[in-house]
């Protein structure tokens, strides 16, 4: 399956796409956005993921975070795929809120009705879609990093937790920490998962180092004027699970930045040669 081009656009001597294709997990048309640097015209180059947070699409990233310079000149593709799925037919929260249902898919597989049929981002994000940039795009696939913010540093987590090996390097922005124990996480994993708790484990980054699951290393940056900090996100579980557990962290408490991506856009360079580093791009 190709993917139809919705826009394209030359920066910083890269290519900025925005592509379209049916899913088949979702079984919805899915957008994302893929920034192609230079160095793709010579061979297959490393390819970093970001996962983006509630009420985003794959525009967020593209426009806000200013991230295509750096990409450019370290020779990485970068992928930022849809929250979740969108169209005719997909169910939404009957009341609107913006932390559940439409751009809110939580990077689950949904086993509650009505979510079952089209809340497929995790199959979507660990299979469909990598197979198809694997097949559409100048990518090599044996050197992928993956970040996110918010929801989708809570996604990047835990896909990397639960695909030892394929990701090289790990980083996220304002994680949501331990969805099973935050607002945020216990309304989307008991509305998408069910009641019982065991089944969220899947979803939480926390539960998932406990159980033993581990990453060659993780960066985290987090603001220390986060509106979420305390209530949502909770990045002390997170360093109290890899403390004890021994997995590598370094967590920035960055001071004075907020949520937005007037923050992401500060660290961004910061997280690439994170990844190029150990992606060995740089």
């Amino acid at each position: 399956m190709s993917f139809e081009v919705v826009s394209q656009s030359r920066s910083f001597g890269g290519t900025q796409f925005v592509y379209r294709h049916a899913s088949r997990e979702t079984g919805t048309p899915m957008r994302l956005a893929a920034f192609v640097p230079p160095q793709a015209n010579a061979g297959k180059v490393p390819v970093v993921w970001f996962l983006s947070g509630l009420t985003c699409t794959e525009e967020n990233f593209t426009v806000k975070a200013g991230a295509q310079r750096v990409a450019s000149e370290l020779g990485l593709i970068l992928i930022a795929p849809d929250t979740s799925p969108r169209g005719e037919g997909v169910p939404d929260d009957a009341q609107g809120a913006y932390d559940f249902g439409l751009g809110a898919g939580f990077y689950v597989d949904a086993t509650q009705e009505p979510w079952t049929r089209h809340y497929r981002m995790r199959s979507y994000l660990e299979r469909e879609l990598p197979a198809l940039v694997a097949e559409n795009l100048p990518a090599d696939m044996s050197c992928q990093g993956i970040t996110g913010h918010s929801m989708g540093g809570h996604g990047a987590l835990t896909i990397a937790l639960r695909n030892p090996g394929r990701f090289k390097a790990v980083s996220a922005f304002a994680p949501i920490a331990s969805p099973m124990n935050c607002p945020w996480g216990e309304k989307a994993l008991s509305n998408y998962i069910g009641p019982d708790r065991a089944a969220w484990r899947d979803y939480d980054a926390c539960a998932l180092i406990e159980s033993g699951a581990r990453l060659p290393d993780l960066l985290v940056d987090q603001g220390t004027v986060d509106n979420f900090l305390e209530s949502q996100l909770k990045p002390q579980l997170l360093e109290a699970a890899c403390v004890k557990a021994g997995q590598p962290l370094t967590l920035r408490m960055q001071e004075g930045y907020d949520h937005s991506y007037f923050f992401i856009a500060t660290f961004i360079e910061d997280h690439l040669r994170w990844h190029a580093q150990r992606l060995g791009a740089a």
